[in-house]
């Protein structure tokens, strides 16, 4: 898979640690920064490159995790979900079809981001699922 890394500048090691993890799981990888302390530009850029097909998920990182994902969620066709734990991490795809996942580097270590970020690729959506009609739901409204 072709992945896409954010950041705000609070998170760039972090962010920089987890681009290694993913590399060697075998994804391509790209870094859309940031330095730029308004967290929200890098969230909707990536968000947007996701969306637009150019990458197939997007893993955002800020000190929370809350601020990317509201920002990131912004961007019409972008699933944006802030995880927490590794069953969060593979809910996020197999029942949302989160495309964007977000946590934070201040509330999460590096060894259970990894965990997450693993889970979370290892995972994809079933469009015949239980959830469906749910995430269809989503859908339906945003295009509305």
């Amino acid at each position: 898979m072709k992945i896409v890394f954010g950041c705000d500048p609070n998170a760039t090691d972090f962010k920089l640690h987890l681009m290694e993890f993913v590399k060697g799981l075998g994804h391509e990888v790209a870094d859309f920064g940031s330095d730029d302390p308004i967290y929200a530009n890098v969230a909707i850029k990536c968000a947007q490159a996701v969306a637009a097909g150019e990458y197939d998920r997007a893993i955002v990182v800020c000190g929370t995790g809350i601020g990317v994902s509201i920002a990131a969620n912004k961007v019409k066709g972008a699933y944006a979900a802030c995880i927490h734990d590794v069953y969060q991490a593979q809910r996020a795809a197999l029942s949302n079809n989160a495309n964007v996942i977000t946590m934070g580097s201040q509330v999460i270590g590096e060894k259970l981001a990894e965990c997450m970020v693993a889970e979370y690729l290892s995972c994809t959506y079933d469009p015949n699922s239980r959830s469906k009609d749910k995430v269809q739901r989503i859908v339906d409204f945003e295009n509305e």
